[in-house]
């Protein structure tokens, strides 16, 4: 759940996460707005097991995710406007 009460946020702007469209807001990061949206599995591991967010400082890449043609670390890859995000997690 977001905080809305004594926050200020950035403008609001929409990205897609596995092909559906999601309001967040800028300096915000993929991580956190995955987070709000209930989404918990962002990749799978090598034996198909998902994988979720763990330290969300970037050390452990546990939070991969597909950002255009690479992978990127989701708690360190902060959002912007059209942009597309395809996750191993439940579509």
């Amino acid at each position: 759940m977001r905080l809305s009460k004594g926050v200020r946020r950035g403008r609001q702007i929409e990205i897609v996460i596995n092909g559906q469209p999601v309001a967040c807001f800028e300096g915000e990061t993929v991580a956190a707005v995955m987070l709000e949206q209930g989404l918990t599995t962002y990749r799978p591991d090598s034996a198909g097991r998902p994988r979720g967010l763990f330290c969300n400082m970037g050390a452990c890449m546990e939070c991969l995710v597909q950002v255009g043609e690479r992978r990127q670390r989701a708690c360190l890859t902060d959002v912007s406007p059209a942009l597309q995000i395809i996750t191993g997690g439940p579509r």
